[in-house]
């Protein structure tokens, strides 16, 4: 089974863009009221019986269940005899709000922070329609329950084969957009590593070095564009909230920040096409994205968007018959990949590959390169080692690439003794 999305731009009128919004905003309101009410019964459960709240508690019967996505879906039935306006949304659009809130606390279940917080105004910016019984894309328009044919740019086909499984209609700040599920019944087998190999090395001086010796250059997307950005957000401080004037001036900043986003996704996608046309098989360093963001570097590393591009190369890998695996990214600076010997911890303003800190060539085998460089040569050679493709070094027992054993301060000693 095949699942592809496929993001399209539409153009409602002025009718359907007004319907769409208040849809927004009554599931907006859904979706607060079904976290409250799990919020309720979790904190009635949170204290004991002889140490109540002296001003307030939530008092909820002992016997009353968790309010789960099936019960919160099946009381939709008897909340639009009471909330009338509920009939304007699609019905199974309003489920989907509940199991959007369950996605949520299972998210926060599963890595036990993260509670899930309540939605303000014009934070709720996506609605999705799960099932549809015919084809809804029909020529140049997208046929939706309640809300009729909307004007969608078919700007590339959906291929045969394939049914359109389920659409989502989000707001942005440039328009609004239609992500359209498409599934079909076939299997894809995985890319096996079979052909040229190739390994990258992620960092801030340089975007990524390969083991080919090719260095690119890092985009700053979000610093060249920080002053501008400042500049509209100074001028969204002074506008009265709520006006006409601040919802310009907001629009103007989402814009900003939509269009950083765009070119930075851009470029990733162009990188990794670039990276496929070299080889068949790719290796990366599988590198701790969240330990670096909260660094003295966060700025520079989030501009970079490591992760994201590590999510784009292996789609485009995948989608090119590519083989792509992470790799360890531990000592990947301190091995010589021409020997394999350790060569020591480096500063990060000694960027050429050498021996400790002599400023010299590698004491072994006198290899000099690029540091970035000789990283990705490592993370190449580790990989190949992990898929029993690697080669042993001459006169060594170990396989290139491999990590570093610390020994300890008496093995260390013993050693100098000798």
């Amino acid at each position: 089974m095949l699942n592809l999305n496929y993001c399209y731009r539409i153009y409602p009128d002025a009718s359907q863009e007004k319907e769409l919004l208040d849809w927004l905003e009554i599931c907006r309101g859904v979706y607060n009221y079904a976290l409250a009410e799990r919020k309720e019964w979790i904190n009635s459960r949170k204290c004991q019986v002889n140490a109540c709240s002296l001003h307030s508690e939530y008092i909820i019967p002992a016997d009353q269940p968790f309010p789960d996505y099936y019960k919160q879906k099946k009381a939709l039935t008897q909340a639009k005899q009471q909330y009338p306006e509920l009939k304007r949304v699609q019905s199974q659009v309003l489920q989907e709000v509940m199991g959007r809130l369950d996605k949520a606390f299972n998210f926060f279940w599963k890595r036990s922070f993260g509670f899930p917080r309540f939605k303000k105004y014009g934070q709720f910016r996506s609605i999705n329609f799960p099932q549809f019984r015919e084809n809804p894309v029909t020529g140049y328009q997208l046929r939706l329950p309640k809300l009729g044919s909307v004007v969608i740019n078919l700007h590339r086909p959906i291929p045969d084969g394939f049914v359109v499984k389920q659409v989502q209609i989000v707001k942005k700040a440039s328009g609004w957009y239609a992500v359209i599920c498409i599934q079909s019944d076939v299997n894809i087998p995985s890319p096996k590593p079979e052909g040229k190999s190739l390994g990258i090395d992620l960092g801030l001086e340089k975007f990524i070095a390969t083991s080919q010796g090719k260095l690119i250059a890092r985009p700053k997307f979000f610093l060249e564009l920080q002053s501008q950005l400042k500049w509209l957000q100074r001028r969204l401080s002074k506008k009265q909230k709520g006006s006409k004037n601040w919802h310009k001036a907001r629009e103007k900043v989402a814009k900003l920040h939509e269009h950083i986003y765009n070119t930075r996704k851009n470029f990733h996608y162009q990188v990794a096409h670039h990276l496929c046309d070299q080889a068949n098989i790719i290796f990366a360093e599988d590198l701790n994205v969240k330990a670096m963001s909260r660094g003295m570097l966060c700025k520079p590393t989030l501009d970079a968007g490591f992760g994201g591009f590590l999510e784009v190369l292996k789609h485009v890998a995948w989608k090119r018959d590519v083989y792509f695996e992470k790799v360890d990214a531990n000592f990947t600076s301190q091995i010589c990949p021409s020997c394999g010997v350790v060569t020591g911890k480096k500063d990060l303003s000694q960027r050429v590959h050498v021996r400790e800190a002599l400023r010299s060539k590698c004491s072994h085998c006198g290899f000099v390169t690029d540091r970035d460089v000789a990283a990705a040569m490592v993370v190449e050679q580790r990989g190949l080692a992990a898929l029993g493709l690697g080669v042993k070094l001459p006169g060594s027992e170990e396989v290139i690439g491999d990590v570093p054993k610390k020994t300890s301060r008496a093995s260390r000693r013993n050693r100098k003794a000798s």
